[in-house]
This record gives C-alpha cells, structure tokens and sequence, in this order.
C-alpha cells in the first residue's frame, strides 16, 4: 500500500530456516514427526488423567491444562512452519501475523503460570500435608487455570493492540519461521519505545512473576526436606519433584534469554534456534519427561493401554462374529433359493 512516499507494507515474507533443498527434508521430516508425538502424547495423557479416578486429584488435574496448552502451543507453531517448507517460503498478511503472535504469546504465558500452580502444589503437598486437600481443593485449583488463562490472554492482547499501531515501510523480509514479536519490531519504521519498554517491564514480570513463586516453592520444600531425617526420605521427596524441576529450568533457560534481553541484543541466528528449541523441542520433552518419571502417570498409560488393547479385540470378535452371521444368513438364502426352485421342478414334473 502506497501513501505519498511511502510505503506501507501489508504483508511480509517468513524465509524460515533455512534455504538449502536438502535440509528443509530432514527438518520437514523431523518437525512433523515432533509434532505429531507431541499431540499423540499429550492426548493420550489427557485421556489416561480423566479415565482413571485414581488421579483425579489435585497433584494430577494441572497436567491436563498443561498437555491442552502444549497441543495449541506447538498447533500454532508447526503447521505454518511445515506449510512454510513446502512453499520455499511464505508470504502473511499482517491481520495472520498479528493473530498468530497473540496466540503464541498467550499459550506460552499460560504454560508459565500453570507451572508456577504446579509448584505451588508441590510446596502444599509436601510442606503442609494435612492441609493439602483443603487447600488445593477442586474449586481452588481451577480459579488458578481461569487466572493463568485470564493474566496470559491480556498481557497478549495488550502487545498484540500495540504492534497493530506501528507502521512498517521498509523491507518486508523476515529471516524466522513463525511470527515472533522481536523480528517485527525490527522491521518497523515507527517508535517502538512503548513496545520495548512494555515487553521488557510487564513482559518480564508476567514471565518472572511464576518464576519467582517456582523459586520461592522449592526454597520452602527444600527447608522441608532437609528436615527429614531419613536420606531415603528426603530422595524421594526430592525424586517427585524432579520431572518439574527438570521441566522449569528447559522453559525459562531458553525463554529468558530470548525474550528478557533488549531489543539491541536480539539476533535472527542466535535467538532463532534458540527459539526451535523453546517453541518445538521442549514441549515434546516434557511429554516424555513426565510421564516416564511419574508412576502413577505410567500405570494409568498402562491401564488405557489395556483397555484399548481389549476394546480392539472385543471388536476384533464381534467383526469375526458379524462375518460369520453374515455367510450364515447367504448361506441360508441360496439354500432358501434352491430349495424353491427344486419344488417349482419337482411340482411341475409331477404333473
């Protein structure tokens, strides 16, 4: 679009990852297998949570929010990229780009402040046990989902209402492969201050602010367990919370140093795999990271296991028994049909 001199640009074009035939292969390969296990797995974990009574508790009921949240996250990410691959590059309106950043920025909000829930629970579980029920009650647990939700999708729509005020005039090529806040910030011709300076301040407390309640949980659970005389005790105590511990420290090592910098500091190269890793990898890793470290999690993936496996031999029987009543009842009406002709012949001979 022209106005004067200048020109204001609609659309941009996402380059990706790279240029060269033969590694966009093996990356188109790798990232659709990547996505795919990852909303396989976290569906299934879903399914195993909601079909086995055992974990509807409140240790188990943020794992479900945080599989739907990694199935959108790595949803509004993967296919783009995929789709971006084939087509040696992708050309988005700036309405799309907008609408990706907001739910990329709100679904990775939401997976910080679900594991900060998920740390507060630990620290209720393990510090306050006779309380836990009453504390972490069902009511309890799910106002902190709604907030987590509610925080996230505002502090999204609050970037997304300011980058659609800059204009851009310049070059419309962005070396990244999915809308990202920071390499549009680069490519416009407008202030950006307000932008910088909201990214940095609020962006940075609603990304710290979990983290610091992460921190400030397993300082007290470690107080805890330091009391505990036994060193059997205090491994396994230490053993629970190691998959989240594990989980927490792969989210804001790369999150944090990416998104908490200045806009100076950012580079395409460096921070975009970063960002591989932080948008596509990790999610997957924490697929696998909970549900192989948590018992309870492996025998309910066990149990939905068998339940599938006899499912799939109940209808194995029933379609055996289907086809067997089937060439009974043909049998039985070419029988019917020969039988009647044989009285029409026998009928009319006897005449």
């Amino acid at each position: 679009m022209t106005r004067g001199n200048e020109i204001h640009i609609t659309e941009f074009l996402l380059l990706g990852l790279t240029s060269d035939p033969r590694k966009q292969v093996w990356l188109f390969a790798s990232f659709l297998a990547m996505y795919l296990v990852n909303v396989a797995g976290n569906s299934v974990i879903i399914a195993a949570i909601w079909g086995n009574a055992r974990l509807h508790i409140p240790m188990y009921f943020f794992f479900s929010p945080l599989s739907s949240v990694d199935i959108c996250f790595i949803s509004i990410i993967v296919p783009s990229l995929l789709a971006n691959i084939l087509r040696k590059g992708k050309r988005v309106p700036f309405a799309e780009f907008l609408t990706q950043m907001y739910f990329f920025v709100a679904f990775g909000i939401t997976d910080s402040f679900l594991l900060a829930a998920m740390a507060i629970d630990h620290y209720v579980a393990i510090c306050n046990p006779l309380h836990y029920t009453t504390t972490m009650n069902p009511r309890r647990c799910l106002m902190l989902v709604i907030t987590s939700w509610l925080v996230s999708h505002l502090h999204s729509l609050t970037h997304t209402i300011l980058m659609a005020r800059l204009s851009f005039c310049g070059p419309n090529i962005i070396h990244h492969f999915f809308c990202d806040v920071q390499p549009l910030l680069m490519l416009s011709c407008s202030d950006t201050s307000v932008n910088e300076l909201l990214a940095f301040t609020e962006g940075s407390f609603v990304i710290m602010s979990p983290f610091l309640f992460i921190i400030v949980s397993y300082v007290c659970i470690t107080r805890a367990v330091l009391r505990v005389p036994s060193g059997r005790g205090r491994f396994k105590v230490f053993s629970a919370c190691g998959s989240h511990i594990t989980v927490v420290t792969l989210y804001y090592g790369t999150s944090i140093s990416v998104y908490i910098c200045p806009l100076s500091t950012y580079s395409v190269t460096k921070d975009g795999e970063v960002t591989v890793i932080y948008t596509v990898v990790i999610p997957m890793l924490k697929l696998f990271i909970y549900s192989l470290r948590n018992k309870n999690l492996k025998q309910a993936l066990r149990k939905l296991a068998g339940r599938k496996e006899q499912t799939i031999k109940t209808l194995w029987r029933s379609s055996l028994k289907l086809h067997e009543y089937l060439i009974l009842h043909q049998m039985s009406s070419h029988l019917f049909i020969y039988l009647s002709w044989y009285q029409i012949i026998v009928s009319y001979f006897s005449q």
